[in-house]
């Protein structure tokens, strides 16, 4: 019996015994990625055909659809079958690995080492070579799935201290994903944790303002208490990475930690009923 592989969190492959077994063209790829996706269920004929085609498809779309199983069949190990059932078509896969099945394996284990070896078994962007409507039904879930073991296998590795090491993977994920919270969060305690306190402030107020310009919202709790463990700490820069007092002043005022308070002539005093409600509460 071969060795066989399919992959579908990256490019669409085959791997029979180490070696890529070629798929001409994306309609027999989107069929492959259709049935294996049902995870061994009937996939409508009608259904095929939106994933193929959208709302559009051709005049002999089920001789299309009959000649792409066809020679998909004829490219895949014999221990695979496709079964035409009445409704449409099924595929067994046997004892074959799927990439995505073992990613959620893992990812249901939990342990950072788990975690790590989910995310290495994506090769890039899910469904890269399969027709749109099937990438545009799918792929927002998959990536949903990646985003959030990212997120789990980094709390993780905060929590064993691993800081600075996940430093460059964190701000390669903020730029993927501006707008999830939880990764500028994880970001600000990273930085802060591996002693770049003015660094972890500077990518909170980025965080805030993209937050504010884009989505209309203020930090959320995550992001909330990232800020609070950078404000309440003792742990400080060296004198050349520090921020300047100003620009902490102006941070601790647009938290509303710190209030202004104009007195007359230009002048301003400060008053901080929000930094002391805080502190009282530590």
């Amino acid at each position: 019996m071969s060795d066989l592989e399919f992959r579908v969190l990256g490019p669409v492959e085959v791997w029979r015994d180490g070696r890529r077994v070629l798929l001409p063209g994306s309609k027999i790829t989107t069929v492959l990625a259709a049935l294996l996706l049902a995870r061994g269920k009937v996939v409508p004929h009608g259904e095929l055909s939106a994933l193929l085609w959208g709302w559009d498809p051709p005049a002999t779309v089920d001789a299309q659809i009959y000649t792409y199983v066809s020679r998909l069949r004829k490219r895949l190990d014999f221990q695979v079958k496709i079964v035409r059932e009445h409704a449409g078509y099924t595929l067994d896969i046997g004892d074959a690995a799927v990439d995505l099945f073992a990613f959620e394996k893992l990812a249901v284990r939990g342990g950072v080492d788990d975690l790590r070896q989910a995310l290495s078994l994506w090769r890039g962007p899910a469904l890269t070579n399969v027709a749109e409507p099937l990438s545009e039904r799918h792929l927002p879930w998959l990536d949903e799935a990646y985003a959030l073991t990212c997120e789990r296998k980094a709390d993780a590795e905060l929590d064993l201290g691993a800081s600075l090491e996940i430093i460059p993977e964190l701000t390669e994920l903020v730029a993927r994903y501006p707008l999830r919270e939880r990764f500028r969060a994880q970001l600000v305690l990273a930085l802060h944790r591996a002693g770049r306190r003015s660094e972890a402030l500077v990518a909170y107020d980025r965080a805030r303002r993209t937050l504010a310009d884009q989505l209309g919202v203020n930090p959320g709790e995550a992001l909330t208490h990232a800020y609070q463990e950078v404000l309440l700490s003792d742990v400080f820069d060296e004198p050349s990475s520090l921020v300047t007092a100003e620009q902490v002043l102006d941070m601790l005022v647009e938290a509303r930690l710190v209030e202004e308070v104009a007195v007359g002539r230009g002048a301003s005093q400060f008053r901080m009923p929000g930094l002391l409600h805080l502190l009282k509460h530590v």
